[in-house]
């Protein structure tokens, strides 16, 4: 078994962020590798969401460092960050409500991508997708704006894997959608996993993180307070219950 330690895909230290004169993020630290599923936890208005805006450049004040596929993206926008295959799927949605699924899938496309070694990333078509979400390809004629909450959480993270993303960041994926949405959810995660995918996932549910995530980071009024193993952080209830209500 080797022990070479993949570089990591996505690398975040001293970030901090603002809303106005909020100062919300403190000094924020982490990293995704590839193929890694990491979840970032912690209460309502611990910072998770701030984070995932902060790290794609949607956010008017922030400093610190962020790294992408070995670059800077600090001072980049964020229409600069997604072309150089970083995803985001944001919590509310945002899909057009006049256009069918196929067409919403359509605006996401974009071209295949290869690692810098030369290798063709995941190269997701709709026909992949409705694959990976049977739901979806029974409704490709309705219109994004006839289908539940959850269909439409589906649709988004479907559009969003249309720009072929290296990393996903996937803001609050079972927040407000019904249980059987959410266990679907989680299928997906895993077998966007077993491909090889690397997703950043912020997430209040902890049975639903404990279910897919390699590792998590937990955050307290914006800062981070531990990070480890999924397999550790079930099994610490001191973390659980101070941080997490569990």
């Amino acid at each position: 078994m080797s022990d070479v330690v993949e570089p990591a895909l996505l690398e975040v230290s001293g970030l901090n962020a603002w809303y106005g004169a909020a100062h919300i993020l403190f000094d924020v630290a982490l990293q995704v590798r590839r193929g890694e599923v990491i979840s970032l936890m912690g209460r309502n208005g611990a910072g998770k969401s701030t984070t995932l805006k902060a790290i794609m450049g949607l956010l008017a004040r922030r400093d610190g460092q962020i790294r992408f596929m070995g670059r800077d993206i600090a001072a980049k926008e964020p229409f600069q960050v997604a072309r150089m295959g970083l995803g985001f799927v944001p919590e509310d949605r945002r899909i057009f409500p006049d256009l069918t699924v196929t067409e919403n899938l359509e605006t996401g496309r974009q071209q295949l991508r290869h690692w810098p070694d030369g290798s063709p990333a995941l190269n997701w078509t709709p026909d992949a997708l409705y694959e990976l979400f049977p739901n979806l390809g029974r409704m490709q004629g309705r219109r994004g704006g006839q289908m539940s909450g959850g269909e439409q959480q589906m649709l988004t993270i479907a559009r969003t894997l249309m720009g072929n993303p290296f990393l996903v960041l996937l803001d609050e994926p079972s927040e407000g959608v019904a249980p059987v949405i959410v266990e679907q959810m989680a299928h997906m995660i895993l077998s966007l996993k077993a491909r090889g995918a690397s997703i950043l996932l912020s997430e209040q549910n902890f049975h639903f993180a404990q279910l897919v995530s390699d590792r998590a980071y937990v955050l307290e009024k914006g800062q981070i307070m531990y990070e480890g193993s999924m397999r550790e952080l079930a099994e610490n209830d001191d973390i659980q219950r101070n941080y997490l209500g569990v």
